[in-house]
């Protein structure tokens, strides 16, 4: 028998971590190759860590909860074949283990009392508890888990930061005090600035458990109004002939096709045009430089029950407007089916938000980091307008708003952007405008 080792693997392109959200197999389980053996979260995805090897779980190095870097131990398996020393591989992965655990816990305190008959599994520590602890200076010594075997999890943590009560020893200088926290992720700074008692509960409140989907939106979300300066602005389009035109051949097409063709699968054709006349809005901030994408990948927002997703049409400018409709449907329904794969969400350069889909007329939505723009299109309502000659028509028309991060751009290309985009919407009619 020999024991190999199951590590996080990359599940996305840039994707450096992954937090363990649910284990599907527990210690002594017989799995085959490429089974599934526990569910990830990472960067708002949803994905399944495959088995390499055929064999029998051994250990669950992680716990549910628990966020490892792209290469970490999650579990150990027992696979046919190889050396029959089991011993040494245990003694080998476990090692390190034992070593990061006794060097943040002698910084942290060298008198802290060690507790008696501690469970099995307590005195082994993921890099995330470590670095959890070392942050908010938590003496683990001082800690009960509630994870497999007494084993600390991020959970257990997050639940004492919450409390404000940290357990630290009382005779030495922390080494990670309190005050280093700020080199810690947005996400964990507003938790902690956040503690739970500031906040009074009453008789019937209920309290939700921030789920790893939440979390990383969360993140997501103040690292973007942390970092770009947003500013805003608004054009109003008259889309009186596409309605029409889209009006007049829904039935056949979803007829011809299966799926339905929208409003916004238009809406997105016509940014995807824009962006390809106006690659500037197509940039990113670098810091020292801006980078103007090449490929037109565009965001496109769904939203479910309790989480928000953002898939990506990936090189939209190519696409017909029926190419567009197609993957419009196909990801809403990977979205709502729990099928979504961190490849879908890669690569976005601009996002098109539907909000209009709410009823919405005027909103002004947070940049998606690292774009440099979001546009939000707004509900087509019928309007009294004047016409040109003064006379007075009922009209559709949609707002479209559109927020920016001024490093990178500012009024006047988004002025000229709106404005061709508005040309090209209001100039979408059934004789110069095809879907195929």
């Amino acid at each position: 028998m020999a024991l190999e080792q199951i590590k996080m693997p990359q599940l996305g392109e840039s994707v450096t971590e992954g937090t363990i959200e649910k284990w599907l197999v527990s210690p002594g389980d017989h799995v085959n190759k490429y089974d599934p053996l526990a569910e990830v979260n990472t960067d708002k995805v949803t994905a399944e860590i495959p088995s390499s090897f055929t064999g029998v779980i051994k250990e669950l190095i992680a716990a549910e909860g628990d966020t490892l870097a792209v290469g970490e131990i999650v579990c150990t398996i027992e696979t046919e074949g190889g050396g029959t020393e089991e011993a040494p591989a245990e003694k080998t992965s476990e090692q390190p283990k034992e070593e990061s655990k006794s060097a943040p816990q002698q910084e942290q305190s060298k008198a802290a009392p060690a507790k008696a008959e501690r469970p099995a599994g307590a005195g082994r520590f993921s890099p995330a508890v470590l670095k959890m602890a070392g942050e908010h200076g938590i003496d683990l010594s001082l800690v009960e888990g509630s994870g497999k075997e007494g084993r600390i999890t991020r959970k257990d943590l997050q639940k004492i930061i919450d409390s404000g009560e940290l357990p630290q020893a009382k005779e030495a200088p922390v080494a990670a005090p309190v005050e280093e926290a700020p080199k810690s992720t947005p996400a964990a700074q507003t938790t902690a600035a956040a503690p739970k008692q500031d906040i009074p509960t009453l008789p019937g409140d209920v309290e939700i458990p921030v789920t790893g989907i939440r979390k990383a939106i969360a993140a997501n979300m103040l690292r973007s109004k942390h970092e770009a300066p947003h500013a805003w602005t608004m054009i109003e389009v008259d889309v009186t002939n596409l309605v029409q035109y889209r009006d007049s051949i829904k039935t056949e097409f979803k007829q011809k096709e299966g799926f339905n063709v929208t409003y916004f699968a238009f809406f997105v054709k016509a940014v995807a045009q824009a962006l390809k006349e106006f690659p500037m809005m197509n940039s990113m901030w670098a810091g020292d430089k801006i980078i103007q994408k090449k490929d037109i990948n565009i965001s496109i927002a769904v939203a479910t029950e309790d989480a928000l997703y953002v898939p990506v049409i990936k090189h939209a400018d190519e696409k017909t407007i029926k190419g567009i409709a197609r993957e419009i449907n196909e990801l809403a329904g990977k979205v709502r089916a729990g099928k979504l794969k961190s490849d879908d969400m890669q690569g976005g350069t601009f996002t098109v938000n539907n909000t209009g889909s709410f009823g919405s007329v005027q909103s002004m939505g947070i940049i998606n980091y690292p774009q440099a723009a979001i546009l939000q299109v707004e509900s087509i309502v019928k309007r009294p307008v004047i016409m040109d000659g003064g006379m007075i028509a009922a009209r559709d028309m949609v707002n479209l708003c559109l927020s920016l991060d001024h490093r990178v751009l500012d009024g006047l290309v988004c002025g000229r952007f709106l404005a061709r985009v508005k040309e090209i919407l209001e100039n979408m009619t059934k004789e110069n405008t095809s879907v195929y």
